[in-house]
């Protein structure tokens, strides 16, 4: 009996000691998964800590890409960096987004060539302007007569036709980029890395267009200097030529086929033309008040039908009114009319040169001095009939 109540004692003892050590397992177990929970959750508190909040993130600006080849917009980049500073403030910002608003930009050609996905490497490649060839053009002897600067812009060499034709589409096809990009413009919030990247798409298609002109400038001088003689000045000829060939520019039609030269030839000549009947026109007005005072200045008379008396007394009627002139003013009309010692008549250029001063000063003399005259001519005739 005893032993079976100590075996009875020592199997209860051992079940009490399993108990325990099972429960001691158990325990372990929950801490255990209680300690790996508490780790999942710190390291999804960790997790969302580190995940941005949108809206404490600072709003970044759009930096839109105006060309898909890497280094064509690299190219376009720096040029505008270089071109273009970012506005100084906020009314900085608002002026330029008004004056880009503004702004006539118009293309010759059709959106759909434009818009073509092979449009940019066809037309662009890989830099923002175009590679042109160093040759220099060859030197003609028709130049030696000119001024310096004229004579240096009709160096540049002439385009071939592949060069004239790639400048036309580059021009054009910069210029519609320009528009696109001028149609995503806020006028209420103005993105100054946009207008900035308007500006030098025109700026880009201005380069193209100046390179077409100034390799036309020779044909420019070659009609206006028929028209040349001493009522239409070979200065204000130019200037007059060189605004409607930029405006051809502006206006012609590579895709149609045909060479520049041959619109542009009509076009200047067409302009030097109209100006030049403009002038005749007003001429002949002041001619009209001139002979109401005792002379007639007919284009269709000539000299030689003008007595001898009556030719010394305008000429020392004229000496007379040239008197009244400033120093200045009585070289100029001297010069510009090829009167006196003076055998052909002088360009604005020349007389600019010679007195040190601009050519517009020169033009302003002039204007100041013809008027002197006219006063002089309405106030008292020029050659009363006791004269003659």
């Amino acid at each position: 009996m005893n032993d079976l109540n100590d075996l009875s004692a020592r199997t209860g003892v051992k079940e009490i000691m399993v108990a325990r050590v099972a429960k001691k397992r158990v325990s372990k177990s929950s801490k255990t998964a209680v300690a790996e929970v508490s780790n999942l959750e710190s390291v999804r508190d960790g997790a969302d800590a580190s995940l941005p909040v949108a809206r404490k993130e600072k709003p970044k600006r759009k930096t839109s890409k105006t060309f898909k080849d890497a280094k064509l917009e690299a190219s376009f980049v720096n040029f505008v960096q270089l071109s273009f500073p970012e506005a100084s403030d906020e009314a900085d910002l608002q002026r330029k987004a008004k004056r880009i608003a503004s702004t006539e930009i118009a293309f010759i050609g059709s959106p759909d060539t434009f818009s073509a996905d092979t449009a940019e490497q066809e037309f662009m490649g890989e830099h923002i302007l175009a590679q042109m060839t160093s040759e220099p053009a060859k030197k003609s002897s028709k130049l030696a007569d000119l001024p310096v600067h004229l004579a240096r812009l009709c160096e540049t060499k002439l385009l071939t036709p592949d060069e004239e034709k790639m400048l036309f589409f580059r021009m054009n096809f910069l210029k519609y980029r320009a528009l696109q990009l001028r149609a995503f413009v806020d006028l209420s919030k103005p993105d100054d890395w946009l207008l900035r990247r308007i500006d030098g798409l025109v700026k880009a298609a201005d380069w193209h267009r100046d390179c077409i002109v100034k390799s036309n400038m020779r044909l420019v001088i070659s009609i206006i200097k028929k028209f040349v003689n001493q009522h239409n000045g070979f200065d204000d000829l130019l200037s007059d030529g060189i605004v409607a060939v930029i405006r051809a520019v502006e206006k012609f039609d590579v895709a149609l086929g045909f060479r520049f030269s041959t619109y542009a030839t009509q076009v200047v000549r067409r302009n030097t033309y109209r100006k030049v009947m403009e002038k005749q026109k007003e001429r002949q007005k002041n001619i009209a008040s001139l002979s109401e005072n005792g002379l007639d200045f007919s284009d269709d008379q000539k000299s030689s039908s003008m007595s001898e008396e009556r030719w010394h007394a305008l000429r020392n009627r004229l000496a007379l009114m040239l008197d009244h002139l400033d120093r200045r003013e009585k070289f100029i009309i001297r010069a510009r009319f090829s009167l006196g010692g003076h055998r052909k008549v002088q360009t604005l250029q020349r007389l600019a040169d010679v007195l040190g001063v601009s050519k517009e000063r020169i033009r302003q003399l002039e204007k100041r001095a013809l008027d002197k005259l006219r006063g002089m001519t309405e106030t008292a005739p020029l050659l009363p009939d006791s004269d003659i």
